[in-house]
């Protein structure tokens, strides 16, 4: 994590394969991602504040209550992409993917991370 760009931080990455399996034990198909290496960042200086989006039981058993108490709708929202898809405040900045360099190319360059 040394190497720097324009006073920011590089963040590394690497690549993650998996392995499908079907449940009579054949491929159904391989996939691959491409993972930041959001490990390597340094409290204070890439990023400021962490949080989790996991409530308290109790606290949404109160929630529950009070809305069935006044007669209020209540729907059911899934979040659990919510993080991967949205916006970033801060400039991060990646290495280039494992085997993205083009022959003659500068090793140098970086990706800037738009999404989270």
């Amino acid at each position: 994590m040394g190497t720097r760009f324009f006073g920011k931080s590089i963040v590394g990455c690497r690549w993650v394969f998996a392995i499908k399996v079907g449940p009579d034990g054949t491929i159904n198909r391989l996939k691959a991602r491409l993972v930041a290496k959001g490990y390597t960042q340094i409290f204070g200086l890439n990023y400021g504040d962490t949080f989790s989006t996991v409530a308290k039981m109790a606290s949404v058993r109160l929630f529950m209550a009070m809305t069935a108490f006044q007669r209020g709708p209540l729907y059911q929202l899934d979040v659990k992409n919510a993080f991967f898809n949205g916006d970033m405040q801060e400039e991060i900045y990646m290495e280039q993917p494992p085997g993205f360099v083009a022959q003659g190319e500068s090793s140098g360059l970086v990706c800037r991370l738009r999404k989270s």
